[in-house]
């Protein structure tokens, strides 16, 4: 019999870059990341947002973290981001394409070709570009890992909503061709599909219609927290997670195992 094997569940001394990380469970995962000793590229559209969370971060006694301003709706913006972070770090080894924003405007509606387009770009065509940028380097690391964040709306759909729908169901998509390609160089890709979580884009809806909706779709019974969707995160992101891809995990209380 083979002896046991121990696998590496340490990301300490791997460098990550994590989009959308000035707020929400960007933010929550550029926290946790740092806590673990990795390297964090903290990346967001406002360069005052993405200095907060670093000084948090350091706040907190972990000095590996540093802000870039990206707009992942700029290619050029994200292939110099990602230089820099390979510069400053010395290599990428983790990329969180995490990024999103909510513009719901009906089908049919004026306004609507905008937010298709827009939606598309921030929410699935940065997530390859932010891949194919750092792709160099992740083909250095002896544990690459690519985590794109969609949402249980590319595993269902909601009225009025088409475009994010498509977006993040597209997201679901191209991270299972990521994966098939990538496979053969031990490049691991997969997706995490957030539920109802308590963020910016969710901060418009009362706590009494959160309360409401969360017992009547949720086995959990609530809306769960950045920081929950940040740890699920870091398990796919670990060394140890090595024969972990193409896999689509929704972390949303049981949104979608839910009939009554």
């Amino acid at each position: 019999m083979e002896p046991y094997k121990p696998l590496d569940r340490s990301i300490a001394g791997r460098t990550a870059i994590i989009t959308g990380a000035a707020s929400g469970m960007g933010r929550a995962t550029a926290h946790l990341f740092a806590r673990e000793g990795a390297n964090v590229a903290v990346t967001d559209l406002e360069q005052g947002a993405c200095d907060a969370v670093v000084a948090e971060i350091e706040a907190a006694g972990f000095k590996t973290a540093k802000a870039w301003v990206l707009d992942v709706g700029d290619p050029e913006a994200i292939k110099q981001v990602a230089a820099a972070t390979a510069e400053t770090f010395g290599g990428i080894d983790i990329v969180v394409n995490n990024a999103g924003l909510a513009r719901p405007v009906p089908l049919g509606e004026d306004g609507y070709e905008d937010s298709w387009d827009l939606s598309l770009n921030v929410m699935l065509t940065s997530h390859q570009r932010m891949v194919q940028a750092a792709l160099p380097h992740l083909r250095k690391s002896d544990a690459a890992r690519i985590v794109n964040v969609a949402s249980t709306e590319g595993l269902g759909a909601t009225s009025m909503n088409s475009a994010y729908v498509a977006a993040k169901t597209g997201v679901i998509g191209l991270t299972r061709a990521m994966a098939v390609e990538f496979g053969k160089e031990g490049i691991t890709a997969n997706c995490i599909c957030p539920g109802p979580i308590i963020t910016g884009i969710t901060a418009g809806i009362s706590d009494e219609h959160k309360e409401i909706f969360s017992k009547r779709r949720t086995a959990l019974r609530r809306y769960g927290i950045p920081e929950e969707v940040a740890n699920i995160t870091l398990s796919v992101v670990l060394p140890a997670a090595s024969y972990l891809t193409g896999v689509v995990i929704p972390v949303d209380g049981g949104l979608t195992i839910r009939n009554a």
